[in-house]
């Protein structure tokens, strides 16, 4: 009994700890929409961030959570400008995605996910919540999976 005991206990600390390494195929080929109305794809964003530490910001002007996060997420900006911020967009409506930039004062670079949470960006990374927060590596590899907030101690300790 305890052997099955401690095997459980090994097998789900295994799964909550585990993460994804890199984006899917499908991830890097979604179409994505800058302000300006240019269409990039996900990897090509990726790519122009190479060489810096990167975090990536899935939200929606109309997220309470995700404004509520704006103040911590501006003090982590101000305390790592050393960082890439990139703000990946689930509104509905181009225009206030537009608005909420500007509204919300988010410094950092801007895209539209046209394919929205059902498209292979979202779907490839199980995105069930924003905000979410994923760290990237100055490679484009992914360092931190899956936060909700930017005060979250796993997040912190890897930007360090």
């Amino acid at each position: 009994m305890t052997k099955i005991f401690f095997f459980l206990c090994l097998l789900i600390s295994s799964v909550s700890f585990s993460q994804e390494q890199n984006f899917s195929g499908k991830a890097l080929e979604d179409v994505l929409l800058t302000p300006d109305g240019a269409e990039v794809d996900f990897n090509t964003v990726i790519e122009s961030h190479l060489g810096k530490t990167v975090l990536l910001d899935f939200w929606a002007s109309w997220c309470k959570d995700c404004i509520l996060g704006f103040p911590d997420l501006q003090k982590l900006q101000a305390q790592h400008p050393e960082m890439d911020y990139v703000f990946l967009s689930l509104d509905k409506d181009l225009q206030r995605w537009k608005e909420g930039i500007e509204k919300y004062n988010l410094k950092g670079d801007h895209y539209f996910i046209q394919s929205g949470w059902k498209g292979p960006l979202c779907q490839s990374i199980d995105l069930d919540w924003i905000p979410r927060y994923i760290l990237l590596n100055s490679d484009g590899s992914i360092r931190v999976y899956k936060t909700i907030t930017t005060t979250d101690n796993q997040l912190l300790n890897q930007i360090k």
